[in-house]
């Protein structure tokens, strides 16, 4: 399946909130750009070896932009401070994508929770349900109320959203809404490690659909060698202990999407064919796991010793 790149025009460049830069990016002859729906996100090919994903948080039925926002990480690795820092307006950005990993799924009613940045693919969410007529409710965090970027917003909503700033309220209430759901009831969360984990021990797992921004911690494992066939290709490969099935399969010369390499953004997820993946990704759900039928070959490797891929 062919995937769209592109290279788009920075048309505008806002602050969203205390560290938060908001972008509009355009196609510059004014083509329109891919449909998306709520939950997707793009690539930002910053520079060779520096690529980030950004959640769209504009509105899917303008296709003559995107939107997305980016928090300027002090501790990050160098994708939100070149795009703060070299993403002026009019810059041309090569982007890659819409890719969806956490779509919104007809329900009845939802309670969203974001903290902080996580309010990026929360915001499209809002905007459906609504427009779809399911009850819903929000609960928004941040450190400060001036970093909560799109909090203006999120007023016409009303008092189905509860702004709770960390300096004035304390950590969020969990369990006001997470505690006894209604049944058909959906939870969408996205934001820091801590939220999420949070979020899913009070959570049932078949409710919740969550998007990290950071590869959740994994038990450790003895890794070990084990062959991969690649059914397309015609080639099988032996993976070392210390290589990822991915680096072994570029090794091979075998041309395949990746991006975090951490398990998080699902570029790299690839059908599987044969054999048991022991699944080390921060995307698949339970039943995804469960099936076996894809795995992220950037983190996740094999429970046997074979595995056969759609490569």
């Amino acid at each position: 399946m062919s995937v769209y790149e592109s290279e788009l025009v920075v048309e505008r460049r806002q602050s969203a909130a205390d560290g938060v830069l908001a972008l509009a990016l355009r196609h510059p002859r004014g083509e329109p750009l891919p449909a998306w729906e709520p939950g997707a996100h793009v690539d930002l090919l910053l520079e060779p070896g520096l690529e980030r994903q950004y959640s769209l948080c504009g509105d899917p039925a303008d296709r003559s932009a995107w939107r997305i926002a980016v928090l300027r990480e002090s501790a990050g690795r160098g994708g939100s401070a070149h795009v703060h820092e070299n993403l002026s307006e009019g810059t041309v950005v090569r982007v890659r994508g819409p890719r969806n990993n956490f779509g919104l799924e007809p329900a009845p009613r939802y309670r969203f929770v974001a903290g902080g940045i996580g309010i990026t693919p929360i915001l499209p969410m809002l905007a459906a349900a609504d427009a779809a007529g399911a009850e819903w409710t929000l609960l928004y965090g941040g450190r400060t109320r001036r970093s909560m970027a799109f909090a203006g917003e999120l007023a016409r909503y009303g008092d189905r959203v509860t702004i709770a700033p960390e300096d004035e309220r304390g950590l969020l209430d969990l369990p006001a809404v997470l505690d006894d759901l209604p049944e058909g009831t959906l939870v969408y969360c996205c934001g820091p490690g801590p939220l999420l984990d949070a979020v899913e021990a009070r959570c049932p797992s078949g409710r919740l659909r969550v998007e990290r921004f950071q590869p959740k911690e994994q038990e450790s494992h003895a890794n070990t060698a084990f062959e991969v066939e690649l059914a397309r290709s015609g080639r099988t490969l032996t993976v070392a202990p210390d290589v990822s099935v991915l680096d072994a399969v570029r090794a091979a010369g075998v041309e395949v999407l990746y991006s975090c390499t951490e398990g998080t953004c699902g570029t790299c997820e690839t059908d599987v064919l044969d054999g048991e993946p022991d699944h080390r990704d921060s995307v698949l759900t339970d039943d995804e796991r469960a099936a076996g039928e894809t795995m992220m070959i950037c983190v996740s490797r094999c429970r046997g010793k074979r595995l056969v891929l759609d490569l």
